[in-house]
């Protein structure tokens, strides 16, 4: 019986399970370790996205013939100049913007009180729960604001760790940088030829996949910001920096992204005229067709070869287990074990083959 597969896999899913099970009842052995983790992952993820993105700046002024440390060091100093354009140039018209929209809130909730009264006066039907919600909500506005005052001093604690965790990003990059060329032959010297060309190939996959995603999504979600804010001008829609700037980061969070990044923008519009409600959609709509036909295609190629229904299905389950995060990480950590998956695969594959052909 020991023989047969489906003891074996029977076995093993036993085995699985124990361990989760030894693992959820020792948990105050992995909490010392998940709070390193917690306090490395902000500036470790933050320098990691931001060497996908150098990397082919460095590799270009290194074929330039400019040693690496000078190279990394104009690398910086290109990152600076954006960073300072963004915040001399960009950032204080989006504020200025942000604010008008926050202030205009009440008018917008105004509004919509106005407009069910008017369709009420013409006799039109509207939902029970619809008025009930927003009398409530303007009844308890005022608790609102409280709550909110109360968690400020959270979200102060919080902010002033982030920002500490920012500040450890430029040097956990400037050491990925110096010596990513070195990880490899580092994880490989203590295995035989063979074991090590094989993690060496298994890698470069990984490292391709994570290529692919992390470059070609926020490259996609730049030149969709672009498209978004030239359109937005065009129909002369209100804050229109801002919402373009919303749906560029939105659009980092694959397939759902879209979908999130028009909802403000379609509120504003039908505030500022209900005519631009079509607009909004159609412009809309307009670059999402340029981004997944042109931009897409061209940017992230056929590496990652990701089925949507596959990611809407990760999103969703990784949206529930880890919220926000989860949804934002889901989709390259699934492309990396698809990407491991299918090199253990071809490799199992491949030693079949060879067994049979010299049997």
């Amino acid at each position: 019986m020991r023989d047969k597969r489906w003891f074996q896999w029977i076995v093993g899913a036993v085995l699985v399970f124990t361990l989760i099970l030894l693992i959820s009842q020792t948990t105050f052995v992995f909490e010392p370790v998940m709070k390193y983790i917690s306090a490395v992952a902000v500036p470790f993820v933050g320098a990691g996205i931001l060497f996908y993105l150098t990397k082919p700046v460095l590799h270009f002024l290194e074929s330039f013939k400019i040693p690496r440390i000078p190279a990394i060091i104009l690398v910086f100093l290109l990152i600076a100049g954006l960073m300072t354009l963004f915040v001399l140039y960009i950032f204080p018209i989006a504020q200025r913007q942000f604010e008008n929209l926050v202030a205009n809130v009440p008018k917008m909730v105004e509004k919509s009180q106005d407009l069910l009264v008017l369709l009420q006066s013409y006799d039109i039907v509207i939902p029970e729960q619809i008025d009930e919600a927003i009398d409530h909500f303007m009844a308890n506005i005022q608790t609102y604001i409280e709550n909110t005052m109360s968690y400020l001093f959270d979200f102060i604690t919080n902010l002033i760790t982030f920002v500490a965790s920012l500040l450890l990003i430029p040097f956990f990059l400037f050491f990925m940088l110096k010596d990513s060329h070195k990880l490899i032959p580092f994880i490989t010297q203590g295995f035989s030829k063979k074991r090590a060309d094989n993690i060496k190939s298994l890698l470069k996959k990984i490292d391709e996949t994570l290529t692919a995603f992390i470059q070609g999504q926020l490259i996609v979600s730049f030149f969709l910001g672009i498209l978004l804010l030239i359109a937005y001008l065009l129909i002369d829609l209100n804050y229109a920096l801002t919402l373009s700037l919303f749906g560029m980061i939105m659009n980092v969070i694959p397939f759902i992204g879209p979908f999130l990044a028009v909802i403000p923008a379609l509120i504003v519009g039908a505030f500022q005229d209900p005519m631009m409600i079509v607009w909004v959609s159609l412009v809309t709509l307009i670059a999402q067709q340029i981004e997944s036909n042109f931009i897409s295609p061209n940017v992230m190629g056929r590496v990652l070869a990701l089925h949507p229904l596959t990611v809407i299905t990760v999103i969703l389950a990784a949206g529930s287990i880890a919220g926000f995060l989860g949804i934002l990480f889901a989709v390259p950590t699934y492309a990396v074990l698809k990407t491991i998956y299918i090199h253990f695969y071809h490799l199992y594959q491949t030693r079949k083959n060879d067994n049979q052909s010299a049997a």
